[in-house]
């Protein structure tokens, strides 16, 4: 089983960029991103699949890119411009797909998943 662990997570102010890293043992098509808050369910926030097509949800678009380096087992979501809004645990995701990932119950077919890192960004 595919195995995962996020790195990266730290308080931030707004308008700053982080890094998250999530490291994997094996190979699936579809990594990913999701983030969560106490008030929110958990949402997908970006993914790539195996031929490097990345997608984004609507609130990320233009500030977050995703990209992974295969010979490092290695994902990465690199977050700049980031608001108070952005502020929850962020969660690295792999699945054999990345069909619907931004619904709002995707979480709960979602097949691997890391324990989590905490992005907190400050006004």
């Amino acid at each position: 089983q595919v195995q995962l662990a996020e790195s990266g997570g730290d308080s931030v102010q707004a308008g700053g960029s982080l890094r998250l890293s999530c490291s994997y043992t094996s190979h699936m098509y579809c990594f990913g991103w999701f983030r969560q808050t106490p008030e929110k369910e958990r949402e997908g926030v970006a993914n790539i699949n195996s031929d490097g097509t990345a997608t984004y949800a609507n609130s990320v678009k233009g500030r977050f890119t995703i990209s992974q380096d295969t010979s490092k087992n290695t994902l990465y979501l690199q977050m700049d411009s980031l608001k108070p809004e952005d502020t929850a645990m962020y969660y690295c995701a792999a699945d054999s797909s990345c069909g619907s990932w931004y619904a709002p119950d995707r979480y709960t077919y979602t097949s691997r998943w890391g324990q989590g890192t905490l992005v907190t960004v400050s006004s």
